[in-house]
């Protein structure tokens, strides 16, 4: 790995960095002052919990509101969480070229753990769920599955090829599984046909499902060595463009989504 390609691709950070920026503030303007309509709406997220009924002499459920979730506010910061990755391994080259010598990207996952939990957490709220127990436990493991990833990194760091640990990969995997589990749950139980769900439903499951299997792709090609990802930089590089892309087109079709009757 030549230094100049560290140097590049540290230059492609900030670039991707300011798409993300950009798009973050504009969102943010959107949610705040630019369209009523996305900033109106602030799905009460509740509280399920078990009382005492004196009345009928046995334990009852019981549901209490807790809070309104600033939904657009949310969106922007899923893009602006990334902006603010791209831009501390720019002032961080050090670490992130030793790291990427290894194999590994810190960085990334952690990013990942945080924004994207984020967005399973606004997208779970669009099919229904508002239970801040559930949003809270979607939120975790949807951040474990991303911290597997590093661990995935950091356990075959150096590794040969043909000894690589898997076990990570599966594991995480596996709990990426489980929001959606939930999630797909709520919307089959809704009185609404399948013909009768917004179209931009579709667009958002469609669109998480190809981000959902593109990401794992591009670490199995990697560690598999396939072609050009042989070379650790260009998975990185493809992990970065996967990125903005997934990102952009999820946080809008959230965005709008929420402005969906």
């Amino acid at each position: 790995m030549t230094q100049d390609k560290f140097v590049k691709l540290r230059r492609f950070n900030l670039i991707m960095g300011f798409f993300h920026l950009v798009q973050g503030l504009g969102m943010l303007f959107l949610a705040t002052i630019g369209f009523e309509r996305i900033a109106r709406f602030t799905p009460t997220i509740t509280q399920t919990y078990q009382f005492f009924d004196t009345t009928t002499m046995s334990l009852a459920t019981a549901t209490k509101d807790l809070f309104e979730l600033p939904f657009g506010v949310l969106v922007a910061s899923f893009l602006l969480i990334s902006a603010v990755a791209h831009f501390l391994i720019v002032l961080s080259k050090d670490r992130y070229t030793n790291d990427l010598k290894r194999g590994v990207n810190q960085f990334r996952w952690f990013e990942y753990a945080l924004s994207s939990s984020i967005m399973i957490v606004l997208i779970a709220t669009l099919f229904g769920i508002y239970d801040v127990v559930t949003l809270i436990l979607i939120f975790l493991i949807n951040a474990s599955m991303n911290l597997f990833g590093l661990d995935m990194e950091l356990l075959n760091a150096g590794v040969d090829k043909k000894n690589v640990n898997w076990g990570p990969f599966i594991w995480g995997s596996v709990a990426g599984l489980a929001p959606w589990i939930a999630i797909i749950m709520y919307m089959s139980g809704s009185s609404a046909t399948l013909d009768q769900i917004p179209w931009f439903v579709w667009a958002i499951v469609g669109t998480y499902f190809v981000a959902f299997n593109t990401f794992p792709i591009n670490m199995i090609l990697q560690y598999l060595g396939v072609g050009k990802w042989k070379d650790y930089l260009y998975g990185e590089r493809t992990y970065i463009v996967l990125s903005l892309a997934a990102k952009s087109v999820l946080a809008w079709l959230v965005l709008f989504g929420a402005m969906q009757p």
